[in-house]
């Protein structure tokens, strides 16, 4: 009997060592449950500090604002004030206020600046035609900078908050040019020159609203001016046009510039979203859209580039249209780059994310194959670069390249009319390009 009794009692020991044990375990997750909940909120306040941190840096005091007709407010802001001073290596180089934006001439009181730069001989910088510096949206409300004023894109919270993270916003992933852009989801149609020296590039190039399949994707057609080694040193200064959902959040063809000095791991960014490039013009709104693009079967409309290293000072600078000055890169910001190019490239990019494991269907430039020619696939044309003697002088041993030419192919050619020049793009997925 008296064993019989001692059993009951052991049950209810075994029961309650159970019962502390499961209410051991639920506090245990509970208290992680609620270290979270306090970690959460702090996470997103230290989130939305360095958003708030990095909008003041961006967005600078201002004279005049405009109001384009796509949703992006431009900012008129001095000169002295633009981000371009920011960079450790362009402190105390403060350029003053140009006197007149078609007729360029910078002081300062550290590094006289007195001329505007040297343009290569063989340039024609023709006086504008009606209407020619207004191609940009935020122009057509009739609004202007005055002057002593550079045009800057307002960068918004939602800009940011598109971006992967903070720290990487403005900035493109690492191993992105044409060497390299095997696996790393970059792909091109371009043509290319190289085996000497190069002091700038010069081109026309079609303008297109290409088709981009997924708002982490992009797809541009630009310019390429390059040096160095295509690992971790490499210079590039770039410029052309861009569509690209997650940095401007709209689908509309926009006005880009790009540098980096390491081969796109930490320096250099798009447009003046960092410290670096210094804007000269109170006309052109880098990162603004471009109106009118070209139209499939219709009127087609192209844009001149050029940029080129100014033998006077050295600084690589970038003119767009028949002659606006937009600024210069200054040549302390490079390595490689302070010197020359090795290589000048033209053509188009795509960015492509496999969405569902398949090749996506981004398009490149039309949207339509090389072969397709004029008036249906986007085109470079007049290709040109800048010799050792500062001269403007055809390309003449171009080369074409189109790393997936089943989805996006690129065809040379030549004429008295155009000179040497490239039909390029392609829709991306399609049966031929699965």
């Amino acid at each position: 009997m008296a064993r019989s009794d001692r059993r009951p009692f052991s049950i209810h020991v075994v029961f309650f060592l159970e019962l502390l044990l499961l209410l051991a375990a639920a506090a245990s997750v509970l208290s992680a449950s609620a270290a979270n909940n306090t970690m959460r909120p702090r996470n997103e306040l230290r989130k939305y500090k360095r958003i708030r941190a990095c909008l003041k840096s961006l967005n600078r005091p201002s004279l005049k604002t405009i109001q384009s007709p796509d949703g992006d407010v431009i900012d008129c802001v001095p000169f002295h004030l633009q981000p371009a001073f920011d960079h450790p290596r362009l402190k105390g180089l403060k350029p003053m206020v140009p006197e007149t934006s078609s007729n360029i001439s910078l002081r300062t009181p550290h590094r006289p600046y007195p001329d505007p730069p040297e343009r290569p001989r063989g340039h024609e910088a023709s006086v504008l035609a009606d209407g020619e510096d207004s191609i940009q949206l935020w122009r057509t409300s009739g609004g202007t900078c005055p002057e002593g004023t550079v045009p800057i894109r307002r960068t918004k919270e939602e800009d940011i908050l598109r971006a992967s993270s903070v720290r990487r916003f403005g900035r493109k992933p690492a191993a992105r040019t044409r060497r390299v852009s095997e696996g790393s989801g970059h792909e091109h149609a371009v043509g290319y020159a190289v085996g000497y020296q190069y002091y700038g590039a010069k081109a026309s190039l079609s303008v297109w609203a290409p088709r981009v399949a997924s708002s982490s994707e992009f797809s541009l057609s630009q310019i390429w001016v390059i040096s160095g080694s295509f690992s971790s040193d490499l210079n590039t200064i770039e410029a052309g046009w861009q569509v690209s959902p997650q940095l401007y959040g709209d689908s509309s063809p926009r006005f880009f510039t790009y540098w980096t000095t390491d081969a796109y791991q930490a320096t250099g960014c798009y447009n003046l979203l960092c410290s670096g490039f210094i804007q000269t013009s109170n006309k052109i709104a880098i990162g603004a859209a471009i109106s009118p693009t070209s139209t499939y079967n219709g009127r087609q409309f192209d844009i001149n580039l050029l940029i080129w290293k100014d033998p006077s000072h050295g600084h690589w600078w970038l003119e767009f249209g028949s002659g606006v000055l937009v600024g210069y890169w200054p040549s302390s910001l490079f390595s490689h780059l302070a010197g020359h190019a090795t290589m000048v490239q033209y053509g188009g990019e795509i960015f492509n994310t496999r969405p569902s494991g398949f090749h996506t269907a981004t398009q490149m430039g039309s949207g339509h194959h090389a072969g397709e020619g004029f008036g249906r696939a986007a085109y470079f044309r007049n290709l040109q670069v800048v010799d050792w003697d500062n001269s403007l002088i055809p390309v003449t041993n171009l080369r074409v390249l189109a790393d997936h030419p089943n989805c996006y192919d690129v065809q040379a050619r030549i004429n008295r009319a155009w000179g040497s020049y490239f039909y390029f793009g392609g829709p991306g997925r399609s049966v031929r390009c699965p």
